[in-house]
């Protein structure tokens, strides 16, 4: 059982269970330059701008930031105050709902929470179902006493904000069906939240706070408190090297923004029309960092095939159709490496 990171210790140093393959380490360079993670105007009064928008980032990054998004000020407040809250427990309440099950909710883990990790990654994680409410509310930690109340409001808050983008992505592809990406079982599956919190790091060239990956669900809507970690790498262009633009670019969102990532599925459904945005996070030795990734996912039966209509006569399916449970099994297994788990799904023919 690995103890976590925020159980009060003031680290001088990074334990040798942190330290990262000099090869996996993030670079001492800054992220590239070239390119920002493009901020969209959910409030604007050109809705097919707006779609224009999101589906130009989607295929760049897989990334983009929201503003005047609906969420209220305070209900992004009270969140953020209940997760810091829970990492700030005694250490025994928040064992309490340890475990190395990626299956179990909630679940409270460091670093990815497998058993007998060889690196450790610089998280602690609490995961969290979250919606349908009536499935998981009585499921949620007693501790601290406001977490539920404002969990409630927010889940509720952020998934009519990711159906909405889904919508606005639908008609900026040029989908008869603008609900087709919003409704039906690509978005029926749970909402599920991974509270993270990465704590101060003395010395953040040597390890990361996660890898690289892609979130293997259909969008994702993230929020943070503010301390920078979160990094996107940008898609490159043909004859692009890493440090030509390919490279991580830091997200570094406006106050009162959220953060949107497509997922995997994302990707396979319009064809590599947009991508799954693939992102890692840093750490910091200034502050520690908190960060809320709350998961759209499909029903797990759902069989995951490219949206009618998004496909041109005569073009290849770049992947084969499979179900989200065959997704996530393969996910699970690769530990979200992006190319291994494409490779499973590929077409031969793409």
């Amino acid at each position: 059982m690995t103890e976590p990171l925020s159980n009060g210790a003031v680290y001088q140093s990074v334990p040798e269970s942190y330290v990262l393959p000099e090869h996996q380490r993030p670079r001492s360079s800054p992220p590239s330059s070239a390119a920002a993670i493009p901020v969209v105007d959910l409030g604007g009064d050109d809705p097919d701008r707006t779609a224009e928008q999101i589906v130009a980032a989607g295929k760049e990054f897989g990334f983009f930031q929201v503003i005047n998004h609906g969420v209220a000020e305070d209900v992004m407040a009270s969140m953020m105050s209940a997760a810091e809250e829970f990492f700030r427990l005694p250490t025994d309440e928040k064992m309490a709902h340890y475990s190395t099950d990626s299956t179990k909710l909630p679940r409270f883990h460091t670093s990815v929470g497998k058993e007998q990790e060889k690196v450790l990654y610089w998280r602690d994680c609490l995961k969290i179902g979250c919606y349908p409410f009536e499935e998981f509310r009585h499921r949620w930690p007693e501790k601290p006493a406001g977490l539920g109340a404002a969990l409630e409001a927010y889940t509720a808050a952020v998934r009519s904000v990711a159906l909405r983008v889904l919508r606005l992505a639908a008609s900026g592809l040029g989908l008869e069906d603008e609900a087709h990406f919003e409704g039906g079982e690509l978005t029926a599956g749970p909402v599920v939240m991974n509270v993270n919190h990465y704590v101060a790091c003395p010395d953040p060239s040597l390890t990361l706070g996660i890898a690289p990956h892609c979130d293997p669900n259909v969008v994702t809507v993230l929020m943070d408190n503010g301390v920078r970690g979160l990094q996107a790498r940008r898609r490159r262009g043909e004859g692009e090297g890493e440090g030509e633009g390919g490279g991580w670019v830091d997200v570094d969102p406006p106050p009162g923004a959220l953060v949107v990532n497509f997922g995997h599925q994302m990707e396979a459904v319009t064809n590599g029309r947009v991508r799954a945005g693939e992102h890692r996070a840093v750490t910091s030795a200034r502050a520690a960092r908190t960060s809320l990734a709350a998961f759209v996912m499909p029903a797990m039966g759902y069989v995951v095939s490219p949206a009618p209509g998004v496909v041109a006569e005569g073009e290849a399916l770049l992947f084969r159709s499979y179900t989200y449970q065959e997704f996530v099994s393969v996910y699970t297994a690769a530990t979200g490496d992006r190319d291994a788990v494409l490779a499973r799904f590929r077409n031969n023919n793409g």
